[in-house]
């Protein structure tokens, strides 16, 4: 095959995703490493099934748009507005120090400023495509370096573009893709974002209400893929980056009822026009070249990777992340970008490189992207082996002298209890063993104290002889047994209630004859059982009625199990004849005509 038709492109497509990217992925190393592999091996570099990669380059960004576009659905206009310092302030400083970084030695060997700037432009913008997928993979993209690499991402695509209109400026030369005044291409840029914005907020829902009553998927899916493609082609001809318009096109539809649905049809093209794009990225590296100057480009992508990292690990600790997410954020972002690729170019067109070196970078980008998924999984697993070394800290002072209530642990389940009190002004104090959890919520205003409430030194200073109950909602079971066992030893006046995971929790707190015990999912799951059988068409009162008599046979047959918990056997047993004995009580009740809708 020495062209590169459609029929081709698919066939590429297909091998690298039954063979390539299983096996990748079966070894660990990830799908985007796959389609790199892949990309390679049958590329003019290797196999030679595809002897024009450019072509299938062109096509497949739009991958990149779609990613782009379900990114912005995921993102609310409020959510992006809270963002706004990060992509501007962190990712500008990303910007501005990594070009200066790479700018310097350029400088220094003989490369004219205004070029070295350029180059180091082009090497501090990273692939969105190669880092979101890559934390898509791991489910990181709601952690906080995850956010905060988003936010890098989204201001390397906006810096792109005026660094791409500045190049033919700098070579001497008018933009090449315009013969009008800078100014104008500038406003232009403007009204086109303006008018995606506004067009969009007004038009887009109404559109898709009216396609969605049509209740023809296929013209739904042609719908989404429509405006996806459309913004991009307005953002292309005003010289923007196609992506940012795909972008701003879902975070306008994020609040939109459709999210869902659009998000859905779109899902499918992505991965595949995504896989194709890692392909092609594959199929263009210079292994020649490679293989040619070693050395030079094993230097140039090590200290890519290096230089960037560095810089992306300090601002990280500036973006007040911990320097295990700092280290994450710098392996994601490190690499070079597909952007690289069209800066270097139009650097070569205008005169202001060489071909020689535009060869070397391309190869040098090209690398650093099939590097990175090896380098963040290496720095994962390292993580993982390596955990976090919990600080000793010292227990709080506790200044409340006269509680009458104490809750041993305030997450879910004891800040429920502690609002209710504070709303009826009753005095509680709050120990949490968590020291992350105490810090957490003393950022809301709330009066929490740091210690394990299962140390007696803890229980005293807390003036637990002055208190009337106590409260046991711990998350750790052991602790929660550990210190129910503990404050019915030493302060037996105290009402203890506890809270209990499930019902062999609940048989060990049991055994110290607590005051209460509350299974912590047994009431939401009632409440969620009545709205059901009112779904089902029982009438409020009988739905109430059945769970309220299934809560009371339940609270009877916990009373019973309490007694052979210890005996499996017995329990198993026990819990087999509950289960006829509840279908024959709510039997006995159809017959006798209470049925759905009888009452």
């Amino acid at each position: 095959m020495h062209g590169s038709g459609s029929l081709e492109i698919i066939l590429v497509f297909l091998l690298a995703a039954v063979i390539a990217v299983p096996l990748f992925r079966k070894l660990g190393l990830g799908a985007v490493l796959g389609y790199l592999a892949a990309g390679v091996a049958l590329g003019p570099e290797g196999l030679r099934l595809v002897r024009d990669p450019q072509s299938i380059l062109g096509a497949s960004e739009f991958g990149v748009v779609m990613l782009l576009f379900i990114i912005g659905l995921e993102l609310s206009p409020a959510r992006l507005w809270v963002m706004r310092r990060k992509v501007f302030g962190i990712g500008g400083l990303q910007v501005l120090l990594t070009s200066a970084a790479f700018a310097a030695p350029f400088s220094l060997y003989g490369l004219a400023g205004k070029a070295a700037w350029v180059v180091g432009g082009g090497l501090a913008l990273s692939s969105t495509a190669v880092g979101l997928q890559l934390l898509a993979e791991r489910k990181a993209l709601t952690t906080d370096f995850g956010r905060l690499s988003f936010a890098i991402l989204l201001f390397q695509d906006l810096a792109a573009i005026p660094l791409l209109v500045a190049i033919p400026l700098l070579g001497g030369a008018h933009p090449a893709h315009t013969d009008v005044p800078l100014w104008e291409s500038a406003l232009r840029a403007v009204g086109a974002i303006a008018g995606v914005v506004v067009v969009g907020r007004l038009l887009l829902r109404q559109v898709f209400r009216m396609v969605a009553a049509t209740q023809m998927p296929e013209v739904f899916t042609a719908s989404a893929l429509l405006v996806v493609a459309g913004t991009a082609w307005l953002m292309q001809q005003a010289g923007l980056s196609m992506g940012l318009g795909a972008f701003l096109a879902g975070v306008l539809l994020a609040d939109s009822e459709f999210r869902h649905e659009i998000e859905a049809q779109i899902e499918p093209f992505k991965s595949l026009l995504l896989g194709l794009f890692f392909m092609a990225v594959g199929m263009t590296l210079d292994l020649h070249l490679l293989a040619a100057r070693p050395l030079a480009i094993a230097a140039g992508v090590s200290g890519l990777l290096a230089v960037k990292g560095a810089l992306l690990f300090v601002l990280g600790r500036v973006g007040k992340l911990r320097w295990r997410s700092s280290l994450m954020l710098a392996t994601a972002l490190a690499l070079g970008g597909e952007f690289a690729f069209v800066v270097f170019g139009e650097a070569f067109k205008a005169g202001l490189i060489a071909a020689e070196l535009r060869d070397e970078l391309v190869v040098v980008v090209g690398l650093s992207m099939a590097a990175t998924p090896l380098l963040v999984m290496a720095a994962a697993n390292w993580l993982h082996a390596h955990p976090e070394a919990k600080l000793k800290r010292a227990p709080d002072a506790i200044d409340n002298e006269n509680p009458r209530v104490i809750i041993a642990g305030f997450g879910r389940v004891g800040q429920i209890v502690g609002r209710v009190l504070l709303a009826q002004k009753v005095p509680f104090t709050a120990l949490e063993h968590s020291a992350e959890q105490v810090d957490f919520m003393r950022r809301f205003g709330n009066q929490i104290y740091y210690g394990d409430p299962s140390r007696a030194d803890l229980l005293r200073a807390a003036h637990a002889e002055r208190a009337e109950v106590f409260v046991v909602a711990t998350d750790d079971p052991e602790m929660n047994v550990r210190t129910a066992r503990l404050v019915k030893r030493l302060f037996p006046h105290l009402k203890v209630y506890a809270r209990a995971r499930n019902r062999r929790h609940a048989f060990k707190l049991m055994d110290l004859n607590v005051d209460g015990v509350v299974r912590e999912t047994l009431h939401s799951s009632l409440e969620l059982t009545r709205q059901v059988l009112e779904g089902l068409g029982f009438t409020p009162t009988l739905a109430a009625d059945r769970v309220e008599r299934f809560r009371a046979y339940d609270a009877k047959l916990l009373a019973e199990q309490h007694l052979v918990y210890d005996d499996e056997g017995a329990l198993i047993q026990s819990a087999q004849d509950a289960r006829r004995e509840l279908q024959q009580l709510f039997q006995t009740d159809s017959e006798s005509g209470a049925t759905p809708g009888s009452q």
